[in-house]
């Protein structure tokens, strides 16, 4: 008897639970590097930060109603100004519980810009929104932060320069490569629940490869979790340890330094949901079922980005987003299940009270992160150009092509050149926030007479 392979999950479909857990686990496996990185670099306590990231991530889908799929994580929009604000610390070690608190409310303060973003848009429409952020706008965008990204993905699978022992070495590259074969090979070639875990097979591939290194030459690659970078409330010393919560302060500075990031983060929260949007209706139409509304939702998004602020500040884990890796793995894999997400976020909930839980996900060695990073990124580049194809963009209009040079130029150019952070007017601003900016100001700019043109040239052609 033929059986027939699955095309994939939709929102509301709920995968058999034993597929469902492989699921989940891929998503945190996906969310976890970024989103850990920017606790190790911000100084924020690590437990925190993950379980942080879980319950944002079902307050998001509860107040979307279970509708769109979407993981919240850390997000390194808000680096710059959380390190300019609190001036830095060591990687791995930890700010102050007072520093942490007065931080904590410029996040909760930038969720509200969020959520005002969400309530104009529920107000006026997706027509209005897409007039500021079309296709030629959030198109580019998408393809800007995935790119940007690169550095990050090659630097990972590369020989750590100047460094010492194995992780110095070319046997780095063979990690890394082996990785990111065997997860496009998987994601490829696989059929059924195989086919789509390759993000969990794939990175499974990378550690046996560097668990033989370990016993042919006894180096390590696998990572071990810095001391200091971890504390809570202890029950069972090393197993089992609840997340340092630390509760708001009242700090108008941190309002002043944190709030306005928030603004950046709008147009790149815009294309997740319209990449979103673009994949999930390919599967319901190749299913047979009527498109899902998730464009429509974009409102219901942006308040769920807010409320997601809000939840992971009070507890006192990092600022955040949607993520893109992740909508990166429901493409590959064709399983946007929201049940799913839901069993990631009450994973990821757990494994931040167990302390071996998260020293294990942490050993992950960093060749085999930047092996399946590659093709994350690539892919969440790949999805500014589907969104541009989806809608038809005129690749041939003098004004698209304009909007769309400048902001992959300062979205690119601005990480390449200054780092990230561009310097402007003694400002320094996020490469992908200022993007953002000019894109939408400079299309504004270029649409105004737009209709009175096309007209006139319908009233020639007649």
């Amino acid at each position: 008897m033929n059986t027939v392979q699955p095309l994939g999950y939709l929102p509301d479909e709920r995968p058999p639970f034993w597929k469902l857990l492989l699921y989940a686990l891929q998503q945190i496996v996906v969310m976890f590097p970024a989103t850990i990185l920017v606790a190790l670099i911000t100084g924020f306590h690590l437990s925190t930060t993950i379980f942080a990231s879980g319950l944002a991530t079902l307050c998001f889908i509860l107040i979307t109603g279970r509708k769109i799929p979407l993981y919240f994580g850390s997000s390194f929009s808000y680096l710059s100004a959380i390190i300019g604000m609190t001036g830095g610390v060591e990687f791995g070690q930890l700010l102050p519980d007072a520093v942490i608190s007065e931080v904590q409310f410029g996040i909760m303060a930038s969720g509200l810009v969020s959520i005002l973003a969400g309530v104009i848009v529920r107000l006026f429409g997706r027509k209005a929104i897409e007039k500021v952020l079309p296709a030629t706008v959030t198109g580019p965008i998408a393809m800007s932060i995935g790119l940007t990204l690169a550095a990050n993905a090659l630097g990972d699978a590369a020989p750590v320069q100047g460094g010492t022992g194995i992780a110095a070495t070319d046997w780095v590259w063979l990690v890394s490569l082996v990785t990111l074969l065997a997860t496009i090979l998987f994601s490829v070639y696989l059929k059924g629940i195989w086919g789509q875990l390759p993000l969990l097979l794939g990175p499974i591939v990378g550690c046996i490869v560097a668990a033989i290194l370990l016993l042919a030459t006894g180096e390590s690659m696998f990572r071990t979790l810095p001391e200091a970078a971890n504390s809570g409330f202890s029950i069972i010393p090393g197993v089992l340890t609840l997340p340092h919560i630390t509760l708001p302060k009242v700090s108008w500075p941190a309002v002043a330094a944190i709030m306005p990031i928030a603004i950046a983060t709008i147009p790149e929260s815009t294309a997740h949901v319209f990449q979103l949007d673009i994949y999930v209706n390919n599967l319901a139409r190749r299913k047979g079922k009527p498109d899902y509304d998730i464009g429509n939702r974009l409102g219901q998004n942006l308040i769920g980005d807010g409320i997601g602020d809000i939840v992971a500040g009070l507890v006192g884990g990092p600022a955040g987003t949607n993520y893109g890796e992740n909508i990166s793995a429901m493409a590959i894999t064709r399983v946007f299940s929201v049940p799913v997400l839901i069993a990631a976020a009450i994973i990821a909930m757990i494994i931040s009270c167990f302390t071996p839980l998260v020293n294990v996900i942490y050993a992950i060695p960093q060749a085999v992160i930047g092996g399946i990073e590659i093709y994350l990124f690539g892919a969440i580049a790949a999805q500014g150009i589907a969104i541009m194809i989806e809608k038809k963009a005129d690749m041939f209009s003098a004004k698209n092509i304009a909007v769309i040079a400048v902001i992959m130029i300062i979205g690119i150019g601005g990480q390449y050149k200054f780092g990230g952070t561009i310097p402007f007017l003694g400002l320094d601003v996020p490469c992908i926030a200022g993007a953002a900016i000019v894109g939408i100001l400079l299309n504004l700019l270029l649409s105004i007479g737009e209709k009175k043109k096309e007209a006139a040239e319908a009233e020639k052609a007649e």
